[in-house]
Parts: structure tokens; C-alpha cells; sequence
């Protein structure tokens, strides 16, 4: 399987430091979160609130790891294809996706 060319109309892929930096400023947003649901259950918060900040932890972890994947096909995968390893590459992600999932 052969990914696409990329066109003029396609944007060029985000820098690695760039894109790294967001996905860790991501982490650290989430990683407040989690302290702030630790407060909620030592404060005896009403199960709802803690339930609903909960909530938020979970889609903010699955933008992240939507944002890995999306990486990682734009390059590693990319990359492997090219070289003759896209079988293996692909069942690396396969295994990957499962346990995420």
C-alpha cells in the first residue's frame, strides 16, 4: 500500500519540536486535571462533578493519543512504506491500536 504524494495543496507536517512541544503542554494541561480530581475526591466532591471532570481527563488523553496516531501514520509510518517495511510497521501499529482501544 502506497500513501498519497503530498500536493501544494497539502500542508506541510507541523515541525517534530513544534509538535512535540504541544503534545507535552497537552500532557501537562491533563496531568493539572488529574490533581484537580485527586482535590475533588479528598474534598468529598458530589460523585457528578468528579464524574464530569472525569469525563473531560478521558477526551483530553484520547485528542492525544488521536494526535500520536495521526503522527505517526504522517511519518513513521510514511517513512517505513518507503523503505520496504510497511508490513511490519503496519502490524506495529495494528498491536498499538489495540491496546489503546
Amino acid at each position: 500500500m502506497q500513501m498519497p504524494a503530498m500536493t501544494e495543496d497539502t500542508p506541510p507536517p507541523p515541525a517534530p519540536d513544534r509538535e512535540r512541544a504541544a503534545l507535552l503542554a497537552r500532557l501537562r494541561r491533563i496531568e493539572g486535571q488529574v490533581r484537580g480530581l485527586q482535590r475533588m475526591v479528598q474534598q468529598d466532591r458530589p460523585c457528578p462533578e468528579v464524574l464530569v471532570q472525569l469525563a473531560a481527563v478521558r477526551a483530553a488523553l484520547a485528542a492525544v493519543g488521536q494526535r500520536l496516531v495521526e503522527r505517526h501514520a504522517r511519518t513513521c509510518l510514511r517513512r517505513a512504506m518507503a523503505d520496504g517495511r510497511g508490513e511490519a510497521a503496519m502490524a506495529e501499529l495494528v498491536e498499538a491500536l489495540r491496546r489503546w482501544v
